[in-house]
């Protein structure tokens, strides 16, 4: 049986699996595949606490050429403050407020172009304040701009500290896509990330200190225990070799750390023509073992690295460094 065209927007094969169709990363506009949106007199983003009778969105967020998004919001709201900080904007810092103030779900801080947002932790988490920023986007008009992740991840064969920017962010079966169950039907993205981004920022990574950088395969599962091949949860089904012989599985494929949201952030980001980063910090080599012990200052270093180089690249693409 061949493959059903789906009103040229996909395929089905033989078992029901749906097979995204390619995108090319174009961005200036924002290619949103939901026909639907057209029709509705109002778009209502729930979690955001936002909508488009409510707010006037194209005035609010369409000079936005930056998006960062992060699991913390308290992450978030101090990466709006070295923003701020770093892009020397008048007033002060400390009075950025949330713009989601009004919902408990996600946090946002808009800082001249950049705009900074908690996703939580997970897919489902950072999925669901995925469609509500690309649609918000959307109808902000914006054009031109780069969504960047970034977080925290467990290295696999790095030291602590490192910082992957991603290649191919792949699933637990090392396969560069992301599925998920619609209607029935398995849907299939594929996660590729834009490959100009990417060279980018490790080349804004050779102009920094103590920011050591390289590209990889970003491993995405959908728990931190027993789906990380820790040993250390409630619940352990395997044995320490067992664990071991699948991080040297994962990093022999090109896996360099292992988190929680990266293949669904591509895929979206990839559907929709989005020019987009992961970029996480390592706080452990997972083959040394399974729990973090580094100490908390520590940490809060590590965690500023992918902050710093971000914002680096901001301040180049803005004509703020030479």
């Amino acid at each position: 049986m061949s493959p059903i065209l789906l009103n040229g927007i996909g395929t089905v094969n033989d078992h029901s699996e749906y097979i995204e169709p390619e995108v090319p990363f174009k961005n200036p506009q924002i290619h949103v595949k939901n026909p639907h949106l057209d029709t509705m007199e109002e778009d209502i983003l729930y979690h955001f606490n936002l909508g488009t009778k409510t707010h006037n969105l194209p005035g609010m967020f369409g000079d936005i050429k930056f998006v960062c998004v992060g699991g913390s919001a308290n992450r978030m709201k101090s990466f709006a403050q070295f923003i701020h900080q770093e892009l020397a904007l008048p007033g002060n810092m400390d009075a950025i407020t949330d713009i989601c103030e009004g919902t408990d779900r996600y946090s946002m801080y808009k800082v001249g172009p950049v705009l900074s947002i908690s996703h939580g932790m997970g897919v489902p988490s950072i999925s669901i304040m995925l469609h509500e920023l690309i649609k918000l986007l959307h109808h902000a008009r914006c054009i031109d701009f780069v969504l960047f992740r970034i977080g925290t991840s467990g290295g696999v064969g790095l030291a602590p500290g490192t910082v992957v920017v991603t290649d191919k962010a792949v699933d637990c079966f090392f396969r560069a896509q992301f599925e998920q169950v619609v209607l029935g039907k398995v849907i299939t993205r594929s996660t590729e990330l834009d490959v100009g981004v990417s060279k980018e920022l490790l080349q804004c990574s050779s102009e920094l200190e103590d920011v050591p950088t390289i590209i990889g395969n970003t491993m995405c599962t959908s728990d931190f225990y027993e789906g990380q091949g820790r040993l250390d949860g409630a619940l352990c089904s395997f044995s320490t070799e067992d664990k071991l012989e699948y991080l040297r599985k994962a990093y022999n494929t090109g896996v360099r750390n292992i988190e929680m949201e990266s293949t669904v952030f591509a895929a979206m980001c990839h559907a929709c023509g989005i020019k987009a980063a992961v970029v996480c910090v390592t706080l452990l080599n997972r083959f040394d073992g399974d729990q973090i012990s580094t100490p908390h200052d520590v940490l809060v270093e590590y965690q500023q690295r992918p902050q710093v180089l971000v914002a680096h690249f901001i301040k180049k693409r803005l004509g703020l460094i030479v």
